[in-house]
């Protein structure tokens, strides 16, 4: 249940961006069903108290068009096989949060008219004013693109309200937390300030494209129950970007 206290939505309409990597769970590769069910479950908190989500989900847990050039493929066939691997990641999610009871619609950025519907847009905002989830795959349609770009994208189209990228972990570090005991975690950072200090909130397109309409970007760990309904209803999170500059003392740290 969520706090008594956060009880007015401060997101309306949100678009959720997760990796594929973290579909993957701790086996590092495929679909973890325990992660697609915590997922189903997240959703459907803030779903069933009339929060319009829309979902990306990449697909590293499959393909990465950047990283399968290394066996020798082209750049735009390998970047196509990365799009096919985020359509079956959404089938995949879709079909655990209908078992959820979330009334869910995969759309995908080219046609694939036998698993999903093609991409409109006045096509999902009815969707999402209908209360029904939408999932968008295979990216932007285009090669050369992330799905990180693609979850930018589609949220300013769509009107949402904030972008969040769920993640392994609970925000954005001064360094590999894993790595680097020292890491600290910021609560708040500026666009600017994370694209110049390179911490890898999102790629550089995408940071410059929410930049340049003030959509703000939170990241959460995807995994913490109840982080999902928390961020919708205005409580705590991990790390907020946005164009609000850091405290005189320096950056603000969790």
């Amino acid at each position: 249940m969520i706090n008594a206290g956060l009880s007015h939505i401060h997101y309306p309409r949100v678009m959720v961006k997760f990796s594929g990597e973290a579909l993957a769970g701790s086996v590092g590769y495929g679909l973890d069903q325990s992660v697609l069910k915590h997922i189903a479950h997240e959703v459907h908190s803030v779903y069933d108290r009339g929060v319009e989500v829309a979902i990306v989900v990449g697909g590293g847990n499959i393909v990465r068009g950047a990283t399968a050039t290394e066996t020798g493929l082209d750049r735009p066939q390998a970047d196509y096989m990365g799009m096919l691997a985020t359509v079956i990641n959404s089938i995949a999610l879709q079909n655990i949060l209908e078992h959820e009871g979330v009334v869910t619609r995969v759309q995908t950025a080219f046609p694939m008219p036998a698993v999903a519907e093609p991409y409109i847009l006045r096509r999902a905002l009815r969707h999402l004013e209908k209360n029904r989830v939408v999932i968008l795959a295979a990216g932007t349609g285009d090669p050369y693109f992330t799905t990180d770009t693609a979850a930018a994208l589609r949220a300013l189209e769509l009107n949402c309200t904030v972008l969040l990228k769920g993640t392994k972990v609970d925000g954005v570090y001064s360094a590999d937390p894993k790595k680097d005991p020292e890491a600290r975690k910021y609560a708040e950072l500026t666009y600017s300030e994370a694209i110049n200090r390179e911490l890898q909130v999102m790629d550089r397109t995408a940071l410059t494209m929410c930049q340049d309409h003030n959509l703000p970007i939170i990241v959460y760990n995807l995994m913490e129950a109840g982080s999902l309904e928390r961020i919708v209803f205005g409580g705590s999170h991990g790390t907020i970007v946005h164009s609000m500059p850091h405290s005189k003392e320096g950056y603000r740290w969790s």
